[in-house]
């Protein structure tokens, strides 16, 4: 018997660094037992520069990454979702289409890579960015790495949500100071 394949999106605002970066991640560590997806409440024109060339270097797959609404994800057509993360803060506290299927969810903040400024909040020089965009990817794969661990099919419903949860709520000791 075939295992089942989980279908799962990665939600923030403009779909364009934070979200993207889960889908690639997922869709590799995930090793065909899920499928990812991202979509943005507020959808970018463009996908951040930053982030295709980020995952590019890392040697994903970048064909097909362009921003998307999440109401994509409420059509008739659209996959059955078993899982959605939230990874910003303002897509969290905005009201969300109504999913079908009643997936599972959770919140797994990230600071966003685009907006890093220094501590006097000024734009930080394209290193620096960079490596934000770098820190993003690492928090991510820490956390999706822990996900796609979990014996999904043998774990009840309450305990996979609580570990949803546990792995959103996970302090990444290796933060930057920028992230504080």
């Amino acid at each position: 018997m075939a295992e089942k394949v989980y279908n799962v999106l990665f939600l923030c605002t403009g779909n364009s660094a934070r979200s993207v970066i889960a889908e690639a991640i997922l869709n590799r560590l995930g090793q065909g037992r899920f499928k990812a997806y991202s979509a943005g409440s507020q959808p970018k024109g463009q996908v951040h520069p930053y982030t295709i060339d980020l995952l590019r270097k890392l040697n994903h797959d970048v064909a097909g990454f362009v921003p998307k609404s999440w109401h994509k994800f409420v059509q008739p057509d659209a996959p059955k979702l078993d899982f959605i993360f939230t990874v910003c803060d303002n897509t969290a506290e905005e009201t969300r289409p109504a999913w079908p299927g009643q997936p599972m969810t959770a919140h797994w903040a990230v600071p966003d890579p685009a907006q890093a400024t220094d501590a006097e909040g000024r734009q930080l020089a394209e290193a620096e960015m960079r490596a934000a965009f770098a820190d993003t990817y690492r928090m991510l794969n820490n956390r999706i790495g822990i996900f796609v661990s979990l014996p999904l099919q043998k774990l009840d419903r309450l305990t996979v949500q609580k570990r949803l949860q546990e792995i959103g709520s996970t302090v990444d000791k290796s933060s930057s100071p920028r992230d504080a």
